[in-house]
């Protein structure tokens, strides 16, 4: 039973940095004391690497990083056959998650299982991942090019992101420079529109002008006058663009439960819910960015907003927040972008749809407007006037007179 509660308390958690951090945490809460032994086992239908460990007895630890998390595999003294410690690397994609299970009844798409050593009832450790964009690396190393991590660095995230306003990344508008995981590692799609909201920044105004402002040493921090605890309280009070991006996945990470994710119906999914103040909240507006990623906001949404982007206000609760298909984040680089538009041209759709590089640009939101049927789409495309509807008995001698043709 303890297996099966724990596995339901980490699945289903989009994966943003508050969500990864609460998955090492769950892995490490429900491994300690766990001795696993045997090899590590991969499912036939992933794409992944093929993990080379195994070991007679070994502990499992995890830490996270912005939107990554690397798993250890520590061999215990003795073990066999000699082994040296393993790490993995994982990102989540669109729906990975770790649960813990009876080794008889794994949870389906648990495409990488570590086991429990006998004689205890076996569990299996899962990483479990419904579509299949995960991505495990067993050289365990950090992925190059993502920046510190929001939540756990946050002196280096916010050195890293004053020390680079140059780049062209932050000619962009801010809510799309809020994406890129070389600057703000960890930071995803209902986390930017939750600090943007709060500052009553217009998602559109470009980021270069939001963060130039954030160079300058602010006056609360340098006065004389108020004491340590006063200054402590002033800046959690009036927290400043790159503070708020540390500060609201603390808070995410503070809710505890499943937070984001497709078990909505469940208790500890209305925490979250309620704790959301924009994003997918009635009565907020969306737009999509230039990368096809919804944006909610409040108000003017910016001067460098789309032309042409029509505005759609969130009208009931009962619209899902789930509707739309999130890409995991932006390209680390240009060289990725042109990589990966490469391989969608030689790479058939079926296998390409597997692959979290590929992903990340071909699956869109759930279109709002109904769709065209063929024979109307290719009148709309020829330009030619659509003839008048004919009434059933016009039908029926034309039909008359095919058969008699015939």
């Amino acid at each position: 039973m303890q297996g099966k509660h724990w596995g339901r308390h980490s699945a289903f958690r989009m994966p943003e940095g508050p969500e990864l951090h609460l998955a090492s945490c769950f892995v490490n809460e429900t491994c300690k004391g766990l001795v696993f032994g045997g090899c590590v086992e991969k499912s036939s239908v992933s794409r992944n690497p093929e993990v080379p460990f195994e070991s007679s007895a070994y502990h499992i630890s995890a830490v996270a990083r912005g939107k990554e998390l690397r798993l250890t595999l520590s061999p215990l003294p003795g073990a066999q056959p000699p082994q040296k410690p393993l790490s993995l690397v994982f990102r989540f994609g669109m729906s990975g998650s770790f649960q813990l299970a009876p080794a008889d009844a794994l949870p389906p798409h648990a495409h990488l299982r570590f086991y429990t050593a006998p004689p205890a009832p076996r569990l299996a450790l899962c990483f479990v991942d419904i579509r299949r964009f995960g991505h495990w690396d067993p050289e365990g190393e950090w992925q190059p090019g993502r920046g510190p991590c929001v939540l756990l660095e946050y002196e280096r995230f916010r050195d890293n992101v004053l020390r680079n306003l140059s780049n062209k990344a932050f000619d962009r508008p801010i809510c799309e420079a809020l994406l890129d995981q070389r600057f703000f590692n960890g930071i995803g799609n209902y986390l930017r529109a939750e600090i943007l909201y709060r500052l009553k920044i217009p998602p559109f105004e470009k980021a270069r002008t939001v963060l130039e402002a954030l160079q300058q040493s602010r006056p609360v921090r340098t006065s004389p006058e108020l004491t340590l605890s006063q200054k402590i309280k002033a800046k959690l009070q009036n927290p400043d663009l790159l503070e708020l991006c540390h500060l609201v996945p603390k808070e995410v990470v503070q809710l505890g439960g499943k937070g984001y994710g497709p078990e909505r119906g469940e208790e500890d999914f209305a925490a979250f819910r309620a704790w959301l103040q924009c994003y997918g909240v009635p009565g907020m507006s969306s737009l999509r960015d230039r990368h096809g990623r919804t944006i909610w906001f409040k108000g003017d949404p910016g001067p460098l907003a789309p032309k042409g982007g029509r505005s759609r206000k969130k009208k009931s609760k009962e619209t899902q927040l789930g509707a739309e298909v999130r890409k995991e984040d932006l390209p680390l680089s240009s060289k990725t972008i042109s990589r990966t538009r490469r391989d969608r041209k030689h790479t058939p759709k079926s296998i390409a749809q597997q692959s979290e590089g590929t992903s990340l640009q071909q699956n869109q939101e759930t279109a709002t407007a109904p769709k065209k049927g063929k024979r109307r789409g290719r009148l709309a495309a020829t330009g030619r006037r659509r003839p008048p509807k004919k009434s059933k008995a016009d039908t029926r001698s034309q039909e008359a007179g095919k058969t008699s043709a015939s």
